[in-house]
């Protein structure tokens, strides 16, 4: 996968102003609470189809999220790592391998397309590589704080006698 999604970008917008699709800029589509379809962007990694799926189904309105990696997203990282309950050596590697990605920032790391048909959303999420490393790589960070928050077994209440 590219390294840099920009040009794939202006590869989209220019297939949708070529088929008369409209373009919305959107915000990355997070609601939890809709029915959204997930397009297997592993299997089939071309937006072209994804694209002409939309337009068989009579869609003329996509939505189009483009996310730049920038510098604070590493910044935050970092402050997380710095605050998080790692052990020093995970702490150590991860820190150099955020120092690493900041060679990223900047490029477009993740494209979004999406259109709503009924009371779906189908989404097509593609993601760089390194993308994803730092996006394991906060998780990695989240999950060990989120351990150190749950409560023992039976919670505040449990006997141990």
């Amino acid at each position: 996968m590219k390294s840099n999604l920009a040009s794939l970008r202006s590869e989209i917008e220019e297939y949708l102003r070529s088929h008369d699709v409209a373009i919305f800029h959107s915000a990355h589509h997070l609601d939890p609470r809709s029915s959204a379809a997930h397009w297997d962007t592993a299997g089939f990694p071309d937006f072209r189809s994804f694209l002409a799926t939309a337009e068989s189904a009579g869609v003329r309105l996509v939505a189009l999220f483009a996310q730049e990696f920038r510098e604070e997203t590493i910044d935050d990282a970092a402050e997380m790592l710095e605050e998080s309950d790692l052990a020093r050596d995970d702490r150590r590697i991860i820190d150099q391998r955020l120092r690493e990605l900041r060679a990223y920032a900047g490029l477009i790391c993740e494209i979004e397309l999406s259109f709503d048909l009924g009371s779906r959303a189908y989404i097509f999420d593609l993601r760089t590589d390194w993308y994803e490393e730092f996006s394991d790589i906060l998780n990695q960070i989240e999950d060990v704080d989120e351990e150190e928050d749950e409560e023992p077994l039976g919670g505040p209440y449990f006997s141990k006698n």
